[in-house]
């Protein structure tokens, strides 16, 4: 095992990896199927995801652990296995990174419980942090050097998990996703962000933004995190471009050229770890490691420049200055279209 924040801090920037879901779709996981099954059904695509992250020149890669908690699998008949199949998650990693000839961080995925957190829902805090805390330690014991938790939108999981992972004594980083106009389907800002990280027991040792929807939008929140709190390393970890539905299902139209761009504007915003997200392939990860590591860091982009280079943003606004429920009222109109479309 690495000790990950001796390497991080040896370095100016690192590459993550790029989609779980995606690259598992192209090897033929099925909608509905469980992912997390195959870190026991299907090992040997396991491995090739994670040595194709690896091949391409990522200096770390999430297990394929997203939804391996008791909440989740129980969908899948599968809720007493949260242990197991996290901790199988890493071994795997744990083989393909021994392997790699140079340092590869394994980081054990961490993906939200599926539940709604209270008051607003039914699970309680102890709750959350009991199944934060069983996928954790799997990943522990099976071999990952730092936890890594992403696709958050509620505040009160981000604390649980906090809590959790301070249980099992691993670092951790934690992403958000903001999706809703510049803010987390559960409302939350940057700047919100960075007050729960600075205010949390067990703070983590990176924190940023992953998913969301677009490259732009993604970086327009890292120039948020950068303004409000640039002493702690950031991640940007995103979509390969807008998801668009075509023949029934979502592709993603960002090019292997678009995320090098993506990558560099990244660096110049203030991230020290940037990937990719959804739709983002190995060919997509070979392009921004060429471009992360030929291109000299540039000054830091305004927005102007990033909708120029990735694209338009899809709001006008960060989140910042916009009414919440508004916003959300917005988003469930959006689902329904998205769902007629689709039907």
């Amino acid at each position: 095992m690495v000790d990950f924040i001796e390497f991080l801090n040896g370095r100016d920037w690192l590459m993550a990896d790029g989609a779980t879901g995606t690259n598992l779709f192209n090897m033929g996981l099925e909608s509905g199927d469980c992912p997390e099954i195959w870190n026991d059904t299907k090992p040997d695509n396991i491995r090739a995801l994670y040595r194709g992250a690896v091949e391409a020149g990522s200096d770390l890669f999430l297990t394929n652990s997203f939804g391996a908690n008791r909440s989740r699998l129980k969908l899948h008949d599968a809720g007493h296995r949260a242990y197991e199949l996290s901790k199988r998650s890493a071994e795997l990693g744990r083989e393909i990174a021994d392997a790699a000839g140079r340092t590869v961080i394994v980081a054990g995925s961490v993906g939200p419980t599926g539940d709604i957190m209270e008051p607003t829902g039914s699970l309680s805090h102890a709750d959350a942090v009991d199944i934060f805390e069983e996928t954790a330690r799997g990943l522990k014991d099976g071999g990952a050097d730092i936890l890594w938790l992403e696709t958050i939108s509620a505040p009160e999981e981000y604390r649980a998990a906090a809590e959790a992972f301070g249980r099992v004594e691993m670092p951790w980083v934690g992403t958000m996703s903001f999706d809703t106009a510049g803010r987390t389907m559960m409302g939350v800002t940057s700047p919100a962000l960075v007050d729960l990280v600075k205010n949390l027991d067990n703070p983590p040792v990176a924190f940023g933004a992953n998913c969301g929807v677009g490259a732009s939008d993604l970086l327009r929140t890292v120039l948020g995190f950068h303004q409000a709190y640039p002493d702690i390393p950031i991640v940007a970890k995103g979509n390969a471009g807008i998801p668009k539905y075509i023949d029934g299902e979502i592709h993603y139209d960002g090019t292997p050229e678009l995320m090098a761009q993506y990558a560099i504007l990244a660096r110049a915003a203030g991230a020290k770890i940037i990937g990719g997200c959804c739709g983002t392939t190995p060919e997509h990860l070979v392009k921004m490691r060429e471009a992360l590591d030929t291109q000299e860091i540039g000054p830091r982009p305004s927005l102007e420049a990033i909708s120029s280079a990735l694209g338009a943003f899809s709001s006008e606004s960060d989140g910042t200055d916009v009414d919440v429920k508004s916003v959300q009222k917005e988003r469930r109109a959006r689902r329904r279209s998205a769902k007629q479309a689709a039907a």
